[in-house]
């Protein structure tokens, strides 16, 4: 009886503090800017993205497709919570072999072809490079994350995180062509907080990578 009284009490006790959680939280806007050569905003950015650092916080895992068609995957860039099953189905009629030596997660899909299908599991947070072991230019990109605090920024380069516990956090974005931008902001129990970044992709520039034995491709790999 002793037990239950103070189990019943500490699930009260999370249960005000669930609410007061959801009742104090606040929202970061802003508006992130890559720059390119000459100084210019890159107009056609690609994917970025921005998150919370430093928050873990319970997040459902999701299942996402990444297809494999005409030699490359599509989409190339995705997000997913820690946890989330990525599939990757093969549309084309010739064997690809998916893999990743990210130290976060990496697997090795090994040899199929249409129609087959196979997956992995997201365990970590972390950036996830994806290759095929036969066709060195597909490429794709898988970003992990601990909290569902991240979100993809607008064509306009503006952004909203949503429903975010007040607080001061690390907020960073993300972009393939440049290195990450870190700032700090206090989110308000209500309101905004806003931040705008900068990234520098005048010096992105392409490099090849290797496979999944760590050698070059071979100069006749099938394109």
């Amino acid at each position: 009886m002793r037990w239950a009284r103070r189990h019943d009490a500490v699930v009260a006790a999370l249960a005000i503090s669930l609410v007061a959680g959801v009742a104090s939280a606040g929202e970061i806007v802003g508006r992130v800017a890559v720059i390119g050569r000459r100084g210019k905003v890159v107009s056609k950015p690609g994917a970025t993205l921005v998150y919370i650092g430093g928050l873990p916080a319970p997040v459902a895992p999701t299942d996402v497709t990444i297809r494999m068609e005409h030699k490359a995957f599509i989409p190339r860039i995705v997000a997913v919570p820690v946890g989330s099953t990525v599939r990757f189905p093969n549309h084309d009629p010739i064997f690809h072999n998916v893999f990743s030596v990210s130290r976060s997660n990496r697997f090795d899909l090994d040899l199929y072809k249409r129609p087959g299908s196979r997956s992995t599991v997201m365990s970590k947070p972390g950036v996830v490079r994806v290759y095929c072991n036969i066709h060195p230019q597909m490429t794709a990109i898988i970003l992990v994350r601990d909290n569902p605090y991240f979100a993809w920024v607008a064509r306009d380069g503006t952004f909203r995180l949503q429903s975010v516990p007040a607080g001061r956090y690390r907020l960073t974005v993300w972009n393939e062509r440049a290195e990450e931008v870190s700032t700090t902001v206090q989110v308000p129990e209500q309101g905004q907080a806003r931040a705008d970044l900068r990234l520098d992709a005048s010096h992105y520039r392409r490099v090849r990578h290797k496979n999944k034995y760590g050698r070059d491709y071979r100069s006749d790999a099938a394109y």
